[in-house]
């Protein structure tokens, strides 16, 4: 399942630069998670950095894009090509 920014987020900067898949980038408002990008950080670490790193507790789960631990390694494979 992706993450997703919400409307709490307050422009920080900090979680932008500790996504290990560059998911992260500023929207028109506050920064956005691109879902294709995201693997909640499986494959690089074992929970998600951007969750680590944000002041306010605002990436939560994104309901929109489930995915199961194993379609999130795939993923993860597909982009760094790593297998």
């Amino acid at each position: 399942m992706s993450l997703i920014i919400t409307a709490d987020c307050i422009n920080c900067d900090v979680c932008e630069p500790e996504c290990p898949n560059a998911a992260i980038s500023p929207g028109e408002e506050i920064y956005v998670i691109n879902p294709n990008l995201c693997t909640q950080c499986v494959g690089h670490y074992d929970q998600p950095q951007c969750q680590q790193v944000c002041p306010v507790d605002c990436i939560p789960l994104d309901e929109n894009y489930l995915e199961t631990e194993q379609q999130l390694i795939t993923k993860y494979q597909l982009i760094t090509g790593n297998t």
